[in-house]
């Protein structure tokens, strides 16, 4: 918990004052489970205060007051109760029903322990278009909600009949001039429309009784079906959220930040992870748009006031810095797989350099490159769902301070991962990715190369590589945007901008996330959920290195002995007409199965190994210019290549 909740007449969850920062709010409509269900998951995951909706509590056999129990016996406070529809009407016999439906719906709100209703702007054809008279309609409604002890927060939906601007619902209510009458702003709904928030310059605190937050990917469809399957969390989209909540904070408002999710995915997911990653996304919400209103970039109008009132409203997380680079790769090669592993590490040129004081894992290096092959049993899932096969299990970040990351980490609710550490051996903060995967914080020195003895040699000879150029990590389906979330919010990762990939058995999701400042990339990709729930394994899992020169590189692999992934011809005489080659390049990249793709900024020639047992490969890569693209280009041709070496 961020704190406890102060109830009081005027706002029953508010935030806990002294620069503790707001309350966390989430809506049961973000969750999956019955009420009960959705209460304790917001609970564990550590949320002050809960919005319930409507259909959550019709579907269950509590009465309202034994809710308001439950939800105080679980340290959780009923911030709001939603939604009450269709307020106003051109049909005199409606108003008067509206009315006696409100106040109904004011003594459910009270007895879950809440003064604050959430009410939508009208969608139906009978909706009021005179704003005067909207107005009288709203202020009798507020008359009626005072008389039952409740408030009422009028939201304009994005797709209302005649309201669906936030500056038109301010409008109304300042019209109607009722102190039980104000305004739920939600990020969805201003930034959907492509509104921007200068509109909340002149808006005072006392107007807004309620914030409601949420994310969602930039898609070219009708508003309404957009809001109520896509949207996500903040940081897992790409509408500005913080700019918006920053604007919203620097009016004063003093009330929970509150999400409110409608997604497919999150319906049917664990509710407690979906929870975790919610309170983590709030919580790193927070944090930006405090560190932000530091630096004078928060969405209000610039003045330090206004700035020191936003950055009083929320609560940053424990400074940390960026990790630095990368450290290792761990692979997880158990059993006969280890062979396969290490075999392929003397192709690419990588000499046996170490062996672990206290387990079987070998450490290997070329040049500055290092990777540790770990020969315990892979302990968690892999993208199709089996165990056992290789896998990326582990990647080393240095950092200058591996303690202040980890506590961050914690703040982000990153479960924190208890290994055994003998005698000697260093003590490296370690945390879990949501895949399994470990992260670890290495201090610059490599201190952590102590835990190995000199390894009797192994040396290869193969091509030079310089460095690790991005990790590739297989995604659960339903997983995707969690694990984006997480690299974003605990490792600092920038996201870019997602692609689809036609891939041979569907659709393949992908997203980089990178900080070009310390050269770290890691790639996230899933595959179709059909294919997944066949037991086929349409991603896998891999490490690109970088490489002064491809062609070389693939050249000194074949002549190894190492298998490279076949190339079709097809591709290379496209290739020639996409780019008009020179035919003598062009059949160097056939010669060696090395694929090519180009931009404004530079050019990409990269290759592939041919995978091992349960579906591990790698990737080395060439870059000019200031090129970032990871082969977007090419997936498509890898990935049929990778299935007809699998089938």
């Amino acid at each position: 918990m961020d704190g406890a909740t102060t109830r009081t007449a005027e706002h029953p969850v508010t935030g806990v004052g002294a620069g503790a920062g707001a309350a966390m709010s989430l809506a049961t409509v973000c969750l999956s489970g019955t009420l009960e269900d959705k209460l304790r998951a917001a609970a564990a995951a550590g949320f002050d205060a809960v919005e319930v909706f409507e259909p959550d509590l019709v579907a269950c056999p509590l009465p309202p007051a034994d809710v308001r129990r439950l939800a105080a016996d679980l340290g959780l406070a009923v911030a709001l109760a939603q939604p009450f529809r269709e307020p106003d009407s051109t049909d005199p016999a409606a108003v008067a029903r509206t009315r006696e439906r409100l106040r109904r719906k004011a003594r459910t709100a009270r007895a879950l322990g809440t003064d604050l209703l959430l009410v939508c702007s009208a969608v139906g054809e009978d909706a009021v278009g005179d704003d005067d008279r909207l107005a009288g309609q709203l202020a009798a409604l507020a008359d009626v909600a005072r008389e039952e002890g409740v408030r009422l927060a009028y939201e304009a939906l994005a797709w209302g009949r005649h309201v669906a601007d936030y500056r038109h619902s301010l409008r109304v209510v300042r019209a109607a001039g009722h102190e039980h009458l104000g305004v739920c702003l939600d990020s969805f709904h201003v930034l959907s429309r492509g509104d921007d928030t200068a509109g909340l310059a002149d808006v005072r605190g006392e107007e807004v009784f309620f914030l409601q937050l949420a994310d969602a990917p930039r898609l070219s469809m009708d508003v309404l079906p957009w809001s109520r399957h896509f949207r996500c969390f903040p940081g897992q989209g790409d509408l500005d959220v913080a700019g918006f909540t920053a604007a919203v904070l620097a009016t004063g408002y003093a009330g929970p930040l509150s999400l409110e999710v409608f997604n497919d995915v999150f319906r049917q997911t664990d509710p407690r992870r979906t929870a975790v990653d919610g309170l983590r996304s709030l919580r790193r919400l927070a944090d930006v748009v405090h560190r932000s209103a530091g630096d004078g970039s928060d969405g209000g109008d610039g003045g330090g006031p206004r700035r020191e009132v936003v950055r009083a409203a929320v609560r940053p997380l424990p400074a940390a810095p960026a990790p630095a680079g990368w450290a290792f790769t761990e692979v997880a090669a158990p059993g006969p797989v280890e062979a396969e592993a290490s075999e392929l590490l003397q192709r690419l040129g990588f000499a046996r350099e170490g062996l672990h004081r206290s387990a079987p894992v070998t450490l290997w290096r070329n040049g500055p490159v290092r990777v540790v092959v770990n020969a315990r049993a892979a302990g968690a899932q892999d993208a199709a769902g089996g165990t056992g096969g290789a896998r990326i299990s582990a990647l080393g970040l240095r950092t200058p301070q591996p303690v202040a990351l980890e506590q961050r980490a914690r703040r982000l609710l990153a479960p924190v991962v208890a290994r055994p550490v003998g005698p000697g051996e260093a003590d490296i903060p370690s945390l879990e990715a949501p895949d399994g995967t470990w992260l670890q914080f290495c201090p610059p020195d490599d201190s952590w190369l102590g835990d190995f003895t000199a390894a009797p040699p192994a040396v290869a000879h193969g091509p030079v590589l310089t460095g690790v150029d991005h990790v590739a990590l297989p995604q659960r389906f339903g997983e995707f945007d969690t694990a984006s979330l997480f690299f974003q919010a605990v490792v600092g990762l920038e996201a870019l901008p997602g692609t689809e990939v036609a891939g041979p058995h569907g659709l393949v999701r992908s997203r980089a996330l990178t900080d070009p400042a310390a050269d770290l990339s890691v790639v996230l990709n899933v595959g179709p959920s059909g294919a997944a729930l066949r037991g086929r394994a349409v991603v896998a899992g891999h490490v690109a290195f970088r490489t002064p020169d491809a062609v070389a590189a693939a050249r000194a692999v074949a002549a190894g002995g190492g298998r490279l992934l076949a190339v079709p011809g097809n591709y290379y005489d496209d290739l020639a007409d996409r780019y008009g080659l020179e035919a003598e390049r062009l059949a160097e990249l056939r010669e060696a199965s090395v694929l090519y793709e180009r931009d404004a900024d530079g050019e990409l020639l990269h290759f592939y190994t041919a995978s091992l047992t349960g579906g591990l490969f790698v990737e080395v890569v060439q870059r000019t210019g200031t090129h970032r693209g990871f082969g977007g280009t090419d997936a498509a041709v890898r990935l049929a290549a990778q299935s007809r070496w699998s089938a």
